[in-house]
């Protein structure tokens, strides 16, 4: 089974904003107009009622939330092994695997589930270790197999009844003596011997087996018919008869049914390479969505996987990253925010400019590439801006993300303070989350060489809305510090339209460290910083050198 193209994923940070995801959903746009490859929008979090609001005024839907980045059995090259029925024969088994050069074979029913797997070990076993005479009756083996078995025909009889009850016997004694051993029900092997044939279908055998390719008489064909006895003619003789005649029984007689190993096809890579190290087994089945059979994997499978491709927008920090981006191949990183601590496997398209919105930098790749923006492309671009720059009052924004937002909103067919008023109003209803909802949707961790802190920002149009937060979260940060092994945690309390943000903080001199790098004196309730509205640009940077300082 060759693997198809995969899509490449364009994804923002975790806990995403606005920006993040508005940005994925603008760039893969642009790269499908653009690449010869296929690119989706994704997610790597919950998103915040602003962006809801955002793509549900646009009519834009979410994209897919994915929460690891590592290699899936999907990403590589499985076996399309057929699944066969359980009522095959062992020979037809047996000549299936040399076909197709495979040691295993899956077993399915007729709705594709997985019923089992044939392994050659198992054939082996039914050759080898095999001696009871009633096996062939205790599988329940179909008249029509064991003639196909045979390489032969059912010359009389029903072929698609089924050998339920009796032994198999050979008849190589004189007549007087079969009738001491031939019970009624028994299958029994002949040779040319009209009249033993005669004495086997008298003692009530349910089939004679007639090798040498010999012509049945017409008196045997009739007592046979008369005494409902299945007639089987070979051009095998005795001795090969009897030596292949248990290879018809079916596979379900001998296949692995209890405690089944499979995989589904989203199972991670790394998951499967751990179970594969456990048990001995050389292939394994693959389940597909509906948990129908969809191939086979192996170890040797494992070495053709191809990773998934990401594109980074608005992040560069593997902290903020999807998990298991390390597994990842990264093609390009689309970025406003300092070089974080992401490394690549080889080199990638870096894109980073120092403006207030990563969907300012896509703008200006649809300005160089040509590309037509449709309306709902235009107001995702315009409501990121106006959310990474607090409508143009943060110190991030530049003249260039003005510019854009000015053209998009013609675009987009919005009034610019009207629609960020109506954004910044849905972002700021709090009503129906609770604390770790609000925590986390807008929320980045950062890393110094000495220490590790989390940096939140919630905004609001109402310094009472943000006060009544700040209380609900104070004791929320301590959970935060354990759970994200933390140093120190900080929240923005962000007033958009008094362009201030009161911070309030845990762990260990989070607070002598806050005050001293804005210079105010050290309250456990908080400290109010006027004009602070950006933490990339104004409170990351000062923590930073304050905490530099502290070493």
């Amino acid at each position: 089974m060759s693997v198809e193209p995969k899509k490449v994923w364009v994804v923002g940070h975790k806990n995403p904003d606005t920006d993040s995801v508005c940005a994925a959903i603008s760039y893969a746009y642009l790269k499908n107009q653009i690449g010869p490859k296929t690119y989706v929008a994704k997610r790597a979090g919950a998103i915040n009622e602003e962006t809801r609001y955002v793509l549900g005024y646009f009519g834009v839907k979410e994209p897919e939330l994915v929460t690891y980045a590592g290699a899936q059995i999907k990403d590589i090259t499985i076996r399309k092994t057929a699944g066969v029925s359980s009522q095959i024969s062992l020979k037809r088994a047996w000549e299936l695997m040399k076909k197709l050069e495979v040691v295993t074979l899956p077993v399915t029913n007729q709705m594709g589930k997985i019923e089992g797997v044939i392994v050659t070990k198992d054939i082996a076993t039914s050759y080898m270790d095999v001696f009871d005479n009633r096996a062939l009756s205790q599988a329940r083996t179909q008249y029509k197999t064991i003639a196909e078995t045979l390489e032969g025909s059912v010359y009389v009889g029903n072929e698609h009844a089924f050998f339920v009850r009796g032994k198999v016997v050979v008849a190589t004694s004189n007549n007087e003596y079969m009738a001491d051993y031939i019970e009624d029900d028994d299958l029994v092997i002949l040779g040319d011997r009209e009249e033993a044939q005669i004495q086997a279908v008298q003692s009530n055998a349910s089939c004679i087996v007639i090798g040498g390719g010999l012509e049945v008489s017409e008196e045997v064909k009739s007592l046979a018919e008369r005494r409902d006895c299945v007639i089987i003619t070979t051009p095998f003789d005795t001795f090969s008869v009897a030596r292949l005649i248990n290879q018809s029984m079916p596979i379900k007689q001998y296949m692995t049914r209890a405690e089944l190993i499979t995989f589904d096809i989203d199972d991670y890579v790394d998951d499967v390479k751990e179970v594969m190290s456990k048990v001995r087994h050389r292939d394994f089945p693959v389940l597909g969505e509906s948990g129908n059979y969809v191939g086979m994997v192996s170890r040797r499978n494992l070495m053709s996987m191809q990773k998934k491709q990401v594109i980074l927008v608005d992040h560069n920090e593997k902290s903020q990253a999807v998990d298991g981006i390390t597994e990842a191949e990264i093609l390009e990183i689309i970025d406003h925010h300092r070089l974080g601590s992401l490394e690549t496997m080889s080199p990638v398209y870096f894109r980073n400019q120092p403006l207030g919105c990563t969907a300012t930098i896509v703008y200006q790749m649809y300005q160089e590439n040509g590309v037509e923006i449709p309306r709902e492309i235009a107001g995702l671009l315009l409501s990121a801006i106006l959310s990474d720059t607090l409508m143009f009052r943060s110190p991030t924004c530049t003249a260039a993300d003005k510019a854009a937002a000015e053209r998009l909103s013609g675009l987009a067919g919005v009034e610019i303070e009207e629609h960020a008023k109506n954004m910044f109003r849905a972002g700021s209803d709090f009503k129906n989350k609770t604390t770790e909802e609000i925590f986390y949707q807008d929320f980045k961790v950062f890393h110094t060489e000495e220490t590790d802190f989390g940096v939140a920002q919630i905004s609001a149009m109402s310094r009472e809305e943000l006060d009544r937060l700040g209380e609900q979260l104070r004791p929320f940060l301590v959970e935060v510090l354990a759970e994200k092994k933390l140093d120190m945690v900080y929240v923005m309390l962000t007033d958009i339209l008094a362009e201030s943000s009161k911070i309030i903080c845990a762990g260990n001199e989070a607070g002598r460290i806050l005050a001293r790098a804005f210079r105010k004196q050290e309250d456990a309730s908080g400290i109010l910083l006027d004009g602070i509205v950006s933490r990339k640009k104004q409170m990351i940077p000062t923590l930073m050198n304050a905490l530099a300082e502290n070493t």
